[in-house]
C-alpha cells in the first residue's frame, strides 16, 4: 500500500523530496537573518504550512517552488525583524544571537542516543561567527534581508528587490551599507581558528585559577565583555569595558559559585567556552581574539538560548 507522499515502493515523491530538501538552506537562511534558532525554526515552519495550504494546482503552478520557498520564508523573516526592533527595546539587558554548538557536538551529545539531524540545522562558518551576527543586529531589516540574501547566499538583487519590496537598485544600496558595517575597523576579521583556541585555552585556565593578572594579559585594554540574561538569569546589564575591569568581572563570576566547570567548545564555528554548574549550562561564551588578545566576549546567560547545549 502506497501514500501520497510514497506512490510506488515506498519512495519518496521527487517533487515532495524536492520540497523537503530545501529545509536545510531554509533554516541557514532564516538563522542568519534572525539570529536565534528558534525563530527561524518557527519561520520555516510557516513557510512550509503555507505551502501545504496551497492546493495541488496551485503548488503546480509555481515554476519554482524553491525560490518560492526563499521568498515566502525571507518574508516572514523581514517581518519579524521589524517587529523584533520593538520587542528587543523591552528586553531586559543586552540582547545577544543563540549561539550554536559544533555540529559534531550537537550530535553525539544528545541524551539517551538520540541524534539530531544535521541536515534540519545550521551549516557554521564565517557567516554565522558571533562577530559577525552582532553587527548584522546594528543593521535595518531591509539592510539585513538584502545583504544575506546577496551577499551571503548570491541571490540576484532583482529577486532580493521582490522580497524586500525595494526597487533592485535601492537593494543595492542597501547591501553596500550593510557591507560598510561590515567592513568597518571595529568588526573584526576571522582569526584563525587554531590560534585562537590557543588563547582561549589560556584564558580558560588563568579564569580557572582566577588569577587576575594573567587574564589581564589576555585580554586586549579596551576588551569589552557583553552579557545577555534576558532578565531570566543573572547578568551584568550593560557591557563591561577596559581589560582589567573584564578580568574582575570573570574572577567574580567564578568566585560567586564553587562548582563550576569550563569547558572548551566551538561556538558558532570559532574556539569558545563553556560554563556549567552540577552538570547543567550556565553560561556560553563566544569571543573576539585579535592577535595574541581577546577583544570581544559575548556572554550568553539567558537559559531559553542555552537548551543546545543543555546536554553538554
Amino acid at each position: 500500500m502506497t501514500t501520497q507522499s510514497e506512490p510506488e515502493g515506498g519512495q519518496l515523491d521527487p517533487g515532495l523530496s524536492a520540497i523537503i530538501s530545501e529545509r536545510r538552506r531554509l533554516v541557514n537562511l532564516a538563522y542568519r537573518l534572525l539570529g536565534s534558532l528558534a525563530e527561524a525554526e518557527d519561520a520555516v515552519q510557516e513557510t512550509y504550512a503555507r505551502w501545504y495550504a496551497m492546493t495541488a494546482r496551485q503548488q503546480d503552478a509555481i515554476e519554482s517552488p524553491a525560490a518560492w520557498l526563499t521568498t515566502v520564508a525571507s518574508t516572514i523573516c523581514l517581518d519579524v525583524l521589524r517587529s523584533a526592533r520593538t520587542r528587543r527595546e523591552r528586553y531586559v539587558g543586552e540582547w545577544l544571537p543563540e549561539p550554536l554548538p559544533d555540529h559534531t557536538e550537537w550530535i553525539s551529545g544528545r541524551p539517551g542516543g538520540a541524534t539530531a539531524d544535521p541536515a534540519d540545522r545550521v551549516t557554521l562558518d564565517e557567516s554565522v561567527n558571533m562577530a559577525f551576527l552582532v553587527v548584522l543586529e546594528s543593521m535595518t531589516p531591509a539592510e539585513r534581508v538584502a545583504f544575506i540574501l546577496h551577499d551571503v547566499f548570491r541571490y540576484p538583487f532583482p529577486e532580493v528587490a521582490r522580497i524586500v519590496g525595494r526597487t533592485p537598485a535601492a537593494c543595492r544600496q542597501l547591501a553596500s551599507s550593510a557591507r560598510r558595517r561590515i567592513a568597518a575597523p571595529q568588526v573584526p576579521a576571522t582569526p584563525v581558528v587554531q590560534h585562537g583556541a590557543v588563547v582561549i585555552r589560556h584564558l580558560r585556565q588563568a579564569w580557572e585559577a582566577k588569577d587576575v593578572n594573567a587574564l589581564i594579559g589576555l585580554l586586549d585594554p579596551d576588551a569589552t565583555a557583553t552579557a545577555d540574561g534576558g532578565g531570566l538569569a543573572a547578568a551584568a546589564l550593560h557591557p563591561v569595558e577596559g581589560g582589567e575591569q573584564v578580568a574582575r568581572y570573570l574572577v567574580d563570576i567564578a568566585g560567586r559559585v564553587a562548582g563550576l566547570t569550563i569547558l572548551e567548545r566551538t561556538v558558532n564555528g570559532q574556539p569558545g567556552l563553556v560554563v556549567q554548574h552540577e552538570g547543567v549550562t550556565a553560561a556560553v561564551l563566544a569571543f573576539d581574539v585579535a592577535g595574541d588578545r581577546v577583544k570581544r566576549i559575548w556572554v550568553v546567560r539567558n537559559p531559553e538560548k542555552l537548551q543546545l547545549w543543555t546536554a553538554y
